[in-house]
């Protein structure tokens, strides 16, 4: 018999919504579900009469809050921007002071932190809560990053927990679940509370933003090994899935094994992934991150340069139309050691992640001090160790490296991650020299060697560029020989061109 009042409810029954239903419904909660077009969520409801906890479909909305316990718990899985504030507004009149909403969508965190902020006058509280992990980790175990009031949150804490992924407390790896279609118990859930306002929703734009560059990165291992090595898709693949077995162990290393290796079923003779077009889609997760970056000037110039090639891989015509035109090298194939050249871009793929996620937590870090928020990077850290579409063995080294120093400036000073990359280092920029000697594009590989170069130099050319500055636009420079927070300025146009403190 189902219960008088649900335990929670959800609005928004694309595939998304319903796995999260499902998902909800499999760990024991009755959950009440509203969909805008009410035939969908008939069928969804009679199409799942059997779960542990138990659908409830609501044909309006007022009968849809009306069915939940008190306080109210609405969670929101619909498109984000106006949509959402659209939600929102047709909720409001129909709750009460201490009812809680719950934004599941990408939503921008300036407009969660937009939105907490208004309904906290009106008495509600709010959620903003990155979930991510895909169609399947909907289903099966997300990765949850809420954000908002924590009192809210302890209340919805029991939900995310049980649903979240799971994973192994002391490998930190992830606990079978999703691969085998079915809810996971026991291990740790891949859930926590991120903090104020829209400190989830970030989070969650940061992670989009780095798995950007984790896309980006395999991609150009990919095509280093068939521009070099004259290497076929198949064979690439048995090597991504020889990587799946040491340091590159993730989500998006296995996924690239099995694409590499599956026949197109229309030719049935070629490597799907050489009928797929080469352009690129986004949905503006990972340009967010990096326009925030140059907002608040921090360097993450390796997630800037994966938006930047999904951008250039868009203007195919123009691309095909250029080919004709622009030359390259003339060199053909690498000749010297095959074996050799596959790890050392292994080894470039791994230094050039480190670089990545290190911009990544430096972005996050930033963010902190902008937004009044405090953040913990190895919690963070832990809760993308499953579920999430960046899940990888490597997350619980830098896990690791937050439980070592909580204060840790950037990734590339952790000892682990210092020492991998000193051993590291000779083949990335081998690969990066061979990518520029035999003109393969790669971006990330060698954007994230220049951010590493430029973070170990203690001094950069930026005291010729601030010499430039003060001549043309008069903007001042400090001094080697003072103290930092001195300001001066030369008088360029003067004959003796007299120094000033400014």
């Amino acid at each position: 018999m189902p219960k008088t009042h649900s335990d929670i409810g959800l609005i928004g029954l694309a595939v998304m919504g319903q796995n999260l239903a499902l998902n909800i419904a499999d760990h024991g909660f009755q959950i009440s579900v509203f969909n805008r077009t009410t035939e969908k969520m008939v069928k969804f409801v009679a199409e799942n009469p059997q779960t542990p906890g138990g659908l409830i479909g609501a044909a309006t909305l007022p009968e849809f809050v009306q069915s939940l316990s008190r306080p109210r718990k609405v969670i929101m899985m619909v498109q984000a921007g106006s949509s959402t504030d659209a939600v929102i507004d047709s909720l409001v009149p129909l709750l009460e002071p201490g009812d809680i909403i719950i934004d599941g969508g990408n939503s921008k965190w300036t407009d969660t932190i937009r939105r907490e902020k208004s309904l906290r006058g009106k008495g509600l509280r709010f959620i903003g809560s990155g979930v991510s992990g895909g169609e399947t980790g909907a289903r099966f175990g997300p990765a949850l990053m809420p954000g908002g009031d924590p009192a809210a949150y302890k209340e919805l804490e029991p939900v995310w927990n049980a649903i979240a992924a799971k994973v192994d407390a002391k490998t930190g790896r992830p606990l079978l679940g999703a691969a085998v279609g079915r809810p996971v118990s026991g291990g740790v859930p891949c859930a926590t509370y991120i903090g104020p306002d829209g400190a989830g929703h970030y989070v969650k734009m940061v992670h989009n933003g780095i798995e950007y560059g984790d896309m980006q990165m395999i991609c150009e291992a990919y095509d280093l090994m068939r521009g070099l090595l004259g290497m076929k898709a198949g064979e690439i693949g048995e090597v991504f899935t020889e990587w799946n077995r040491g340091a590159l162990d993730s989500y998006l290393i296995e996924i690239t094994a099995d694409i590499l290796q599956q026949k197109d079923p229309v030719t049935k003779t070629k490597a799907l992934v050489d009928v797929i077009l080469d352009t690129a889609g986004q949905k503006g997760t990972g340009k967010w991150t990096s326009v925030n970056a140059l907002d608040m000037g921090v360097p993450a110039p390796t997630v800037s340069e994966a938006v930047f090639a999904r951008c250039l891989s868009a203007i195919k015509e123009e691309r095909v139309a250029a080919s004709k035109i622009l030359k390259g090298p003339q060199k053909k194939r690498y000749t010297g050691s095959k074996k050799a050249l596959i790890q050392a871009i292994h080894d470039a793929l791994y230094c050039a992640k480190i670089c990545s996620y290190a911009q990544g937590f430096q972005l996050m870090r930033e963010a902190q001090k902008e937004y009044k928020w405090t953040l913990n990077f190895g919690s963070i850290a832990q809760i993308w160790r499953g579920g999430c579409i960046i899940r990888a063995v490597f997350l619980q080294k830098i896990t690791e490296a937050f439980g070592r120093n909580p204060q840790l400036a950037n990734l590339l000073l952790d000892p682990y991650f210092n020492h991998t990359v000193k051993k590291a280092q000779e083949n990335w920029r081998k690969v990066v020299a061979l990518a520029a000697q035999y003109g393969v594009p790669a971006p990330t590989f060698s954007s994230a060697l220049s951010y590493y170069d430029g973070y170990r130099a203690a001094r950069l050319p930026a005291n010729l560029l601030q010499g430039q500055r003060d001549y043309f636009g008069a903007h001042t420079y400090e001094r080697v020989d003072q103290p930092r927070g001195k300001f001066f300025h030369l008088d360029w146009p003067e004959p003796t061109r007299p120094q000033t403190q400014v």
